[in-house]
């Protein structure tokens, strides 16, 4: 069974607070765009001892097979629900670290393959539940919808938001943010205006005179290479342009379908309708 995993942009990120437990309180908008990983998963009926045989392609993934999400949503639903062995293939297109939520998505969409495939009965609120547990914005990805987000980034209120009619051209150079670091660098300030309010009912061509991302203050000065791809698209004609999350994707919402290739012919670049 293979499943495709979405990214996610976000539209405005506001650092509300720090939390007592260290972690920050924020305000922004998901919003799932068409950029996908694939991932597939099949039952291991081979004599082997290993209770999951992780694959991947594409994209290298950093790090041990045991600290990729999948591999830590199949135990932590495999202590509750026992679950057969099997094999998962990754074919990885998102790229890592850039703020669009692709691990995120991939363990998400896991646990609902999961669930599909073999049948294990969960319901809408545990898969929740359990994508809360491996991340902050993993639960996002099991409902799949524009959602205003709060707390730590994974309380969400669904919106009623479509910018279908807009292209998305997505930039990600060759940056890495470190989010830790980009937290250290923000000042955690109450927004004057509602985002949720702004997103919803101003035009997509004012956004840029409201809606901001509180980490581009910390970030653009130590890497203005971002801050240049984001000038650039505007300069191209976007009508909006922000960087996603903590970084480094930058994306631009365009009223009509555009060529940046040649722009940005160093870059990693995606282009679609929203």
């Amino acid at each position: 069974m293979v499943v495709f995993p979405n990214a996610k942009i976000n539209i405005g990120l506001n650092i509300v607070e720090k939390r007592s437990d260290g972690y920050h309180n924020l305000e922004s908008v998901f919003y799932p765009v068409k950029l996908t990983d694939a991932l597939e998963v099949i039952e291991n009926t081979d004599n082997n001892r290993e209770q999951i045989i992780f694959t991947s392609s594409g994209i290298d993934i950093p790090g041990e097979v045991n600290d990729n999400l999948c591999c830590k949503a199949y135990h932590l639903i495999n202590t509750e629900y026992p679950l057969p062995k099997i094999k998962i293939h990754l074919h990885k297109c998102i790229p890592i670290g850039a703020g669009l939520g692709g691990g995120s998505a991939d363990a998400a969409f896991f646990i609902r393959l999961l669930n599909e495939k073999f049948n294990v009965g969960l319901s809408w609120g545990e898969m929740h539940n359990y994508a809360r547990k491996l991340g902050s914005d993993c639960s996002f990805f099991i409902s799949n919808k524009p959602a205003f987000a709060q707390e730590r980034g994974d309380v969400y209120e669904s919106i009623r938001l479509d910018l279908s009619t807009y292209h998305l051209v997505l930039i990600h150079p060759n940056i890495y943010v470190n989010t830790a670091n980009a937290y250290g660098g923000v000042k955690p300030k109450r927004a004057v205006r509602s985002l949720e309010h702004d997103i919803l009912n101003l035009p997509v061509d004012q956004w840029k005179n409201y809606i901001h991302n509180d980490f581009e203050d910390s970030i653009f000065p130590l890497f203005p290479e971002i801050k240049a791809i984001k000038e650039k698209l505007y300069s191209s004609g976007a009508m909006y342009a922000s960087m996603s999350g903590s970084g480094s994707a930058v994306y631009g919402i365009f009223k009509e379908k555009t060529d940046l290739q040649k722009q940005f012919n160093n870059y990693f670049i995606y282009e679609s309708g929203l």
